[in-house]
């Protein structure tokens, strides 16, 4: 290898990496320069020598970038080939680049420093410690000759750490050699470090400090000099501070507080040093967040002494004295987080048994806690309220004074941070400067400022039960002031109306953030005090000035309902004035802002009355007793209203209705329920059953006439001639489904006997109970089926073409809907000012989608509600098979999932098993093998068009609405695998495995153990029954095993978790063809190919295809023919395998050994993430090892780490 040779192809080089890096370079030539860069690292035989010459400090950075990536390739793709001299050249010579081959330390590129710390830590991991004994010694002399290699050393150390402790990215044995050597040597390690911060601070300090302390007359010369040498101090602190921060996470606690914690002590006098004190925060954080023994973690409380508070206080007043400036308000936010790990460790320790008293210091730590969460910024606000839960939670802390004289403060605290303001879009408030930091958007802050203010709801709740007066009392104040102040609807005007409030409206923010305080408080007294303590008069006082408020603006309206709400509970101790609070409710219940409006309500209205109907059904569902007295006046209040057809909606008028049924169920009296029941539903069954009714029920043609979708309409916003023909069928439907949901017998046995409920027992003992809404219900439940095939049947070819112009997307999904199901967030002022439906074709939207969701919910209601009495109809599975289940190949997957949802699985659910026979399993076998057809051709689709995608195919299906069509697949096929479960497999094998998703990459066997399903998962007896049947425990198995490999990860998790195994252990004592089980197996394989680079995934499925395997590879030997296919699979190890499992006598390894093997059996066929697919191996070999006392426990891991027993001779070494 002559010069000329390396200085030509470096030439060359310099050359193509020019090329690649110009921005001006055509692709082809850009491309041809990468290719001849790739080739030469591939297999040039003088990449050593050329990367050297490439990495001399005469070059541009670029080309020293280039020539370090050569050497970094060599050491990571060669290393095990280079013969030994030329590994030792490449040593000394990259050590001599650190020595002497870099730029100062404050000029040298970041990317350079990076790249020649990462060639030193790739040798280490392949050499060190065996090897190379004296590599810590090399840069302790090294860090000697100045700040340059110093810092290039924190670097080598912090990188160590990570890819070694944090990433693991190197074999298990090498990994423990390294990790233990480190911790042999940590005390010098940590020693090192210590004193290198130490010392280039203090360097750094004296230089700044410098100025101060000379003579004002002197000439500040020597300042500027000394400038570079200060930010060269400077900047090997910096990189200290973070190669601790990669240190202090896993070493010895005792390191940490060594010598009287001088390495805290140290950090705390950081924190006022404004170029180190965000480094010194992370430390500091990553210290006091430590677990471990509570007995190693004592020493962490005198970070609550005088002085470490005295710093840490000092250091966030003067961050936060000088404005928001990023780098400070980072910093703020560590401290903040220190702050609270610190209150952590303080609940872990006072009242443990390592005897650690209340810190003397407390109040003074209360105090600068509490600065966090007064502070502007609403991030900092919410990061506190975890730690003040577990204080107020704790049982000793929680009875200190210091921290009980805080909840006044506390309390006073949340009133301000409940006022929704610090938009980022807005300047009227202190707060939106910092969310301008902290969220991208008004949705995100908004997203954001409604779970900050549920959390805190907890927390008030908390503190309210140590002092519920407190609470209660400054409810109040606030609540009177609300009631008093003038209303200032700032500078936008709703659309509701002219002078009423929006979302952003200033008295509209302070209303609802009072009456969200109020309502947190109040429940909370009430849970807390006894009967005799509960303020009765204060609370009546409140309750007059609420009910006595008049406002017509419906944002404020709708806090004031909620105030009646909360204070309800007082009116059970003074029940006379219960009517003025229905009277109030009654108001509201036709509250419009412009008199018998014309216009379209917008949904603030319409929240208004909604919010007052959900008002009095809660009222007679929790206080029935207290209601049933003046049950007459209620009575009367709904006949009123519901006399007048356009006062009220369909939904509004049921709601009443819904509250007349609650407080009927405390008559307790059959007779008299029934015929109130009667009396109520008349108007109902008289239209109902009228015979137009019956005609536009059961004609799709008629039905689409009737509720007008075959207009063309010319003005959509005011024009609708046959909203009143669809308003009367939402009545009756909503009137059914809220007798249905709502009548009932009463809870206790003697009550139902006496009031006659009850007709007899069950063979088990079970009383049989009748409601007496079945007899009204039943006679309307044709015409309810007949609606229900007609509404399937409107989604006809011909149907749809029988649709008006203005119509033809009337059985289309809501905008509303669809942006749920894409993620997309409504806008935030359209949530109030907009109208409910915008246009007609919004409105008969509306309708279909309620309308066949609402039939849906009555049948599922039907079962609970009505018993046998609906489980005996005649011919029931039929009727249900000629109407919920006709047409069903052209209903969408948005109306099939509610059908499933909101039907099917209540019926499964609450079906006695003596009608599966003659109920269910005619249903569901008909449904599930029709289901499995439709989900395969759905999923077939998809992935075609995956395929198809590479082929720009220009179609008129754009990618919004394909994806739309995706996501629906997905959920339709959660829906029906979740029907699957529910029916076949029983509740305790069932339960939600949520496999936590291992710390490191490393602990697969960690993975697999989680997700393991518990061998109880045993089938259902509606199970067996539909197994009986052989065409549909076909679709089962089928639909089962085929999910595994469509692309929902969520949906094959839970069906191999809990259905596969279960389901086709039903059929495993049959004789099953050959076929069959190599398809079962190979299903699993693939499932492992699409989903294998989930870990959560992938460790169920190893555990079911290893199932499988063990179970019936002895009787078939096909499935061993299946896994030589696999790729890369070791024949060897397989036949080893095999033959251990098909002789008992050899199965005495462990269940997880044998897993683990079957494991690496199959890797081959485990699907890896896109960006690992075609990652270049790197391949690290063990070292001879480091141990040499043998130990029982040591003997187990090394052979366990050794699939071919090289460990074994590791055994036997000196």
């Amino acid at each position: 290898m002559s010069a000329e040779q390396v200085s030509s192809l470096c030439e060359q080089l310099v050359k193509a990496v020019t090329v690649i890096m110009d921005p001006a370079s055509t692709q082809r030539y850009r491309l041809e320069a990468l290719k001849f860069c790739e080739e030469f690292k591939e297999k040039c035989p003088i990449c050593v020598p050329c990367g050297l010459k490439l990495a001399e400090k005469t070059q541009t950075a670029i080309v020293r970038h280039f020539g370090l990536q050569i050497l970094e390739h060599v050491v990571k793709f060669r290393w095990n080939s280079m013969p030994r001299l030329e590994k030792v050249y490449l040593k000394n010579n990259v050590m001599g680049l650190i020595s002497n081959g870099t730029q100062n330390i404050l000029e040298e590129e970041s990317h350079i420093k990076d790249v020649l710390s990462r060639i030193v830590v790739e040798m280490i991991k392949r050499e060190w410690p065996q090897h190379w004994p004296d590599m810590l010694k090399e840069l302790d002399t090294l860090s000697k000759q100045g700040e340059t290699q110093t810092e290039l050393v924190m670097f080598i150390l912090l990188r160590l750490a990570e890819d070694v402790v944090t990433f693991q990215t190197l074999p298990t044995q090498r990994r423990r050699d390294i990790q233990q050597t480190l911790t042999q040597n940590m005390e010098k390690i940590f020693s090192f470090l210590l004193t290198t911060l130490q010392q280039n601070v203090n360097k750094y300090r004296r230089m700044v400090g410098a100025p101060q302390e000379r003579d004002i007359l002197t000439t500040p010369q020597t300042d500027l000099a000394q400038e570079p040498k200060a930010q060269a101090n400077c900047r090997v602190g910096i990189a200290a501070l973070n190669t601790l921060a990669g240190y202090i996470d896993w070493v010895a606690m005792s390191h940490i507080t060594a010598d009287n914690c001088k390495l805290l002590e140290m950090l705390c006098l950081l924190l006022n040093e404004p170029e180190l004190q965000v480094g010194a925060a992370e430390c500091l954080l990553i210290a006091v967040s430590r677990k471990g023994k509570l007995e190693d973690r004592k020493p962490l409380m005198v970070l609550f002494g005088d002085v470490a508070m005295h710093y840490i206080l000092s250091a966030a007043q003067t961050a936060d004295g000088e404005g928001l400036v990023e780098k400070h308000y980072v910093f703020l936010k560590r401290l903040c987080q220190v702050l609270c790990a610190l209150g952590s460790q303080l609940c872990a320790l006072v009242g443990s048994d390592s005897d650690v008293d209340t810190p003397a210091n407390l109040g003074k730590y209360l105090d600068s806690f509490l600065a966090f969460t007064t502070h502007p910024s609403q991030f900092l606000r919410s990061s506190t309220q975890i730690t003040w839960g577990a204080l107020f939670r704790h049982e000793i802390l929680s009875r200190e004074p210091l921290l009980l004289a805080m909840i006044p403060k506390y309390l006073r605290a949340s009133m301000t941070n409940l006022v929704k303001v610090g938009f980022p879009s807005k300047t009227d408030s202190p707060s939106c400067e910092y969310s301008r930091f902290d969220f991208d958007s008004d949705e995100d802050f908004n997203a954001f400022f409604n779970s900050f203010r549920a959390q805190q709801g907890e927390v008030m709740r908390m503190a309210c039960r140590l002092d519920p007066r407190t609470g209660f009392q400054m409810a109040g104040e606030w609540l009177k002031y609300q009631l008093a102040a003038p209303v200032d609807i700032g500078p936008m005007n709703s659309k509701t109306g002219e002078g009423l409030c929006s979302i952003f409206s200033p008295s509209f923010v302070q209303w609802d953030a009072m009456t969200f305080f109020s309502e947190s408080v109040i429940s909370q007294m009430f849970r807390t005090l006894d009967k005799e303590e509960i303020p009765v008069n204060d609370g009546i006082e409140l309750l007059q000035l609420v009910l006595n408020f008049e406002t017509k603006d419906p944002l404020i309206l709708s806090c004031v309902l909620t105030n009646v709400s909360a204070l309800f509970p007082f009116v059970t101790y003074r029940p006379e004035y219960l009517p003025q609070v229905l009277s109030k409710l009654f108001t509201a219940v036709t509250f419009e802002v412009i008199e018998e409006s014309k216009a379209p309500r917008t949904r603030a209205v319409k929240n208004v009355r909604r919010h007052a109907c959900s008002s009095i059904i809660k009222m007679c569902r929790d206080y029935p007793q207290l209601v049933l007295p003046n049950f007459e006046m209620l009575y009367n209040h709904v006949k009123q209203l519901l006399s007048n057809e356009l006062l009220l909606t369909q939904m509004e008028k049921c709601a009443l209705m819904e509250a007349l049924v609650l407080i009927s169920n405390q008559f307790k009296d059959y007779q008299r329920q029934k015929v109130f029941l009667e009396e109520l539903m008349s108007p109902v069954a008289n239209l109902w059953l009228s015979e137009e009714m019956q005609r536009v029920l059961s004609d799709p043609e008629a039905f689409i006439s009737y509720v007008g979708a075959d207009n063309k309409i010319t003005d959509p916003v005011l024009e609708d001639p046959s909203g009143l023909n669809r308003s009367r069928i939402s009545f009756c439907v909503y009137t059914i489904l809220g007798v249905v949901k709502r009548a009932r017998w009463p809870t206790t046995l003697e009550e139902a006997k006496a009031g006659g409920f009850v007709i007899g027992c069950m063979p088990s003992g079970n009383p049989i109970y009748r409601n007496p809404c079945t007899e009204q219900v039943l006679k309307l439940l044709d015409n309810l089926l007949a609606l229900i095939r007609t509404h399937n049947n409107l989604y006809m070819p011909a149907m749809v073409a029988k649709l008006g112009e203005t119509f033809a997307k009337a059985l289309d999904m809501l905008e509303v809907e669809k942006n749920a199901i894409l993620g997309l967030p409504q806008p935030l002022l359209e949530l109030y000012d907009s109208p409910v439906y915008k246009t007609i074709l919004e409105r008969m939207q509306g309708f279909f989608c309620t309308l066949y969701d609402n039939c849906f919910h009555i049948l599922g209601n039907a079962g609970p509600s009505m018993q046998q009495d609906f489980y005996t109809v005649d011919g029931l599975a039929s009727q249900f098979l000629n109407s919920a289940f006709v047409n069903l190949n052209n209903i969408p997957d948005y109306r099939l999932r509610p059908m499933l949802r909101v039907f099917v699985k209540p019926l499964v659910l609450s079906c006695p098993s003596e009608h599966y026979e003659t109920l269910l399993c005619p249903m569901l076998g008909p449904l599930f093998t029709y289901l499995h057809v439709r989900l395969s051709q759905k999923w077939q689709v998809i992935s075609q068009r995956s395929v198809l995608c590479e082929e720009d195919t220009a179609d008129d299906n754009p990618e919004s609405q394909e994806m739309l069509e995706e996501q629906l697949v997905r959920l339709l096929t959660r829906e029906v695998m979740d029907l699957i479960t529910v029916c076949c497999v029983s509740k305790k094998g069932a339960t939600e495995h949520n496999s936590s998703t291992a710390a490191d990459g490393d602990d697969d066997e960690m993975m697999s153990t989680d997700v393991t399903p518990p061998s109880s998962a045993e089938l259902t007896e509606l199970g067996k029954c539909l197994m009986k049947q052989e065409d549909v425990c076909t679709a089962l198995l089928i639909t089962a095993y085929r999910s595994l490999s469509w692309k929902d990860t969520l949906s094959c998790q839970r069906t191999t978790t809990q259905l596969c195994w279960p389901l086709l252990k039903q059929v495993l004592t049959g004789n099953l063809l050959p076929d069959a089980v190599t398809w079962f197996f190979t299903s699993v394989l693939k499932g492992l190919q699409t989903h294998g680079q989930h870990d959560g995934c992938m460790a169920a499925l190893v555990h079911l295809a290893f199932q499988i395997y063990e179970a019936l590879r002895p009787r078939y030997a096909e499935l061993k023919a299946v896994m030589e296919q696999i790729p890369e699979i070791q024949k060897e190890s397989l036949e080893q395998f095999d033959s251990k499992l098909l002789n008992p006598t050899l199965l005495k390894v462990a269940d997880k050994r044998r897993k683990d093997n079957f494991k690496r059996l199959i890797a081959g066929c485990i699907g890896k993430p896109l960006g690992e697919q075609f990652r270049k191996e790197v391949h690290i070999r063990n070292l001879p090892s480091l141990f040499k006392k043998v130990k029982s426990s040591l003997e187990t891991d090394v052979l366990e780490n050794n699939e071919d027993g090289e460990g074994l001779t590791a055994l036997f070494e000196p």
